[in-house]
């Protein structure tokens, strides 16, 4: 649920569907934005440009390594966290993101008890009473 404060900050309160929380998600539109289109050529020039640019995108290439294997972890996990939660009762966790950077989380009971405290949370902040910080410090 995405939710306004008085002051115009977005706040988003969720439900966490898996035990742990995406650390990259969003790195995705960290990377550079490339010309399309544009060859770089056959003379040695070219190759040591082309050479510079490899070494350069070699960090961007490995961190969408990491997310796509990041996110086939977690289609592969889902399946048994949703049926271990609704199966054997696991407790969902509430947690609230200020834009997109974590703020706070509370373990919650079952999807009813969580999806009332959601909107209490959300509430409480709509009036200007976020949660206290827990997440995201330092």
């Amino acid at each position: 649920m995405k939710v306004r404060d008085p002051q115009g900050q977005t706040w988003r309160v969720t439900r966490r569907w898996v035990p742990w929380r995406r650390r990259l998600k969003g790195s995705l539109d960290a990377l550079p934005d490339l010309p399309g289109g544009t060859s770089l050529g056959d003379d040695p020039v070219s190759l040591v440009i082309g050479l510079v640019l490899l070494v350069l995108l070699l960090p961007f290439l490995l961190l969408v390594l990491v997310a796509g294997l990041e996110l086939l972890l977690l289609l592969l996990v889902l399946p048994f966290a949703i049926l271990g939660r609704v199966l054997l009762g696991r407790h969902w966790t509430v947690e609230v993101r200020r834009g997109f950077r974590p703020f706070w989380e509370q373990e919650t009971g079952d999807w009813q008890a969580s999806g009332v405290r959601i909107h209490e949370v959300a509430d409480a902040i709509r009036r200007g009473d976020p949660p206290a910080q827990t997440l995201g410090r330092g």
